[in-house]
């Protein structure tokens, strides 16, 4: 037994002198560590240099590590879409084997997950059980919930170094930090208009292509984006509309219920800092900004003609179509616009709805050009003999002194 026992102590005296065993001590008290953690609860050791998370397993570590790699290892054989876990994998496999989908009686929507389709069932029954113990409003999804607390809470921890500004989400912090170092922004190579992901860019294009590949089942409307048809849907599953109290219009959304108000009490709360043009809405505002600056970013792709308005643009092209889906009800005549149709059917109504203030006298349309009598304004001027006229068409008359052209024919206002 004495001879056992001094055995022992040699070996400890030599791993102590030569380091023997030291590694593999380590290692054995790493894991015993480990082992008391995951029992007593306490914080792992496996951590991500990269943002400071932390794991209590390598293997979720490893994972994790991806998301800042980019590294995807798992591909669909059926469409090659790629995915950072072999189980976000497995959920997406089932959209092509049509196993376990579970579909919305109401709409007809699938979804891979139930949770997911209980989710979504709550655009339809309208339920909203995540309440703000703060403000009393409530939302259909805890995320939704947790974004409003920000609000209250007005922690911004994340700022931005170049303008100061501050952000909820680290993440948004730097999707705006490459607005500053024009880092990985996408141009359009049409306008101009810069985008932070490639995302953001597609979508954008197809205001300028005219691209509409989401359509409507029940009425054939189509979208360029997927979110708008969305919208669009709840027109006919009358789900969530938001209905005026002074006229009963309805809308799907409340912030247009609350910028279509603005017609009832004229509000105009966007102003024009360059000549003081007040408007209703921001998007008009930022059109009406174009006059000042001279900026047109829709260019017919046709003749090159630029225009400020994308709805401009697509009048316009009817004149290279020959488009005219306007068409007057009594005698058949197509027009390519809905207000020259407008006034046509005024010659059939005999309506005047313009009138004059000074003179009392009514009229179909230009009342501006009549004004101008009573006002002696004459903005068309004869480049050569500087001679100005009330009408365009007289100036045009005007001009054949010079030329010596065959006289027009007379033109009655």
């Amino acid at each position: 037994l004495m001879a056992l026992k001094e055995e022992r102590e040699y070996e400890k005296l030599h791993d102590f002198i030569t380091g023997e065993k030291y590694f593999c001590s380590l290692q054995s008290e790493k894991t015993s560590t480990q082992k008391r953690a995951q029992k007593t609860g306490t914080k792992s050791y496996f951590t991500c240099f990269q943002c400071g998370k932390s794991f209590s397993q390598q293997g979720n570590l490893n994972r994790h590590k991806r998301i800042h790699t980019g590294e995807k290892p798992n591909r669909s054989p059926q469409c090659g879409k790629s995915s950072n876990q072999s189980g976000n994998l497995d959920v997406h496999r089932r959209i092509h084997t049509m196993e376990s989908l579970f579909t919305c009686q109401q709409c007809g929507k699938s979804f891979t997950r139930k949770e997911r389709l209980n989710r979504h069932m709550r655009t339809h029954t309208g339920e909203k059980p995540f309440t703000c113990k703060q403000c009393g409003k409530s939302f259909n999804q805890q995320g939704n919930l947790d974004r409003h607390m920000e609000i209250h809470n007005r922690e911004k921890p994340n700022r931005s170094p170049q303008c100061g500004k501050s952000s909820n989400h680290n993440g948004n912090l730097d999707v705006h930090r490459s607005i500053h170092t024009m880092e990985s922004l996408f141009p359009c190579q049409q306008c101009g208009s810069s985008f932070t992901n490639k995302g953001s860019l597609t979508k954008h294009m197809r205001v300028h292509s005219g691209e509409k590949p989401y359509r409507s089942p029940q009425c054939g409307k189509s979208s360029n984006q997927n979110q708008n048809l969305d919208v669009h849907r709840r027109i006919h599953t009358m789900e969530s509309l938001f209905p005026c109290q002074q006229c009963g219009k309805s809308f799907t959304h409340k912030g247009s219920l609350n910028k279509h108000i603005r017609v009832h009490s004229r509000e105009k709360p966007y102003t024009c800092p360059q000549c003081g043009q007040s408007f209703r809405q921001p998007g008009n505002l930022k059109v009406h900004m174009r006059v000042h600056t001279g900026e047109k970013p829709f260019t017919c792709q046709c003749c090159g003609k630029s225009f400020s308005r994308h709805k401009t643009l697509e009048v316009h092209m009817r004149l290279h179509t020959g488009e005219k889906p306007f068409t007057c009800t009594q005698c058949g005549k197509n027009f390519s616009q809905r207000v020259h149709l407008e006034a046509h059917m005024r010659i059939h109504s005999g309506e005047k709805p313009f009138t004059c203030k000074p003179c009392g006298k009514t009229f179909k349309d230009n009342l501006k050009v009549h004004l101008r009598i009573h006002t002696g304004e004459k903005p068309f001027t004869c480049e050569q003999c500087g001679k100005c006229f009330r009408v365009k068409e007289y100036l045009q008359i005007h001009k054949v002194v010079h030329t010596g052209e065959k006289f027009p024919q007379m033109l009655t206002m």
